[in-house]
């Protein structure tokens, strides 16, 4: 398989995990990276999730860094999780022990 191939599928794996993500839970970079085979590649990602218009249309409102922290320039995010009933600790953070997804 060439890399080409092999990155649109990983690509469209993170995507498919990201799909799996439960209305009112959210999951972190990490823990999608360790679900699609790949722990060492959250930083990979949040790049795949930046794009993921491209591919469609994914819940990534629900996916926040190790500690819930949302993204910091996307503003949308926090209203789409508050939308959904997910609170936050702080400002910036979800609660992770109340709303992380445990698939």
């Amino acid at each position: 398989m060439q890399s080409k191939e092999m990155n649109l599928k990983f690509i469209y794996e993170v995507l498919s995990v990201v799909n799996e993500i439960p209305y009112g839970k959210v999951a972190t970079y990490g823990q999608i990276a360790s679900l699609v085979g790949k722990p060492k590649n959250a930083r990979q990602i949040g790049s795949i999730l930046s794009h993921a218009d491209f591919y469609g249309d994914y819940p990534c409102h629900r996916v926040v860094n190790h500690i819930g922290r949302i993204t910091p320039c996307w503003y949308e995010q926090k209203g789409k999780l508050l939308a959904e009933g997910v609170e936050f600790k702080n400002e910036i953070c979800v609660d992770l022990k109340k709303y992380q997804w445990n698939p």
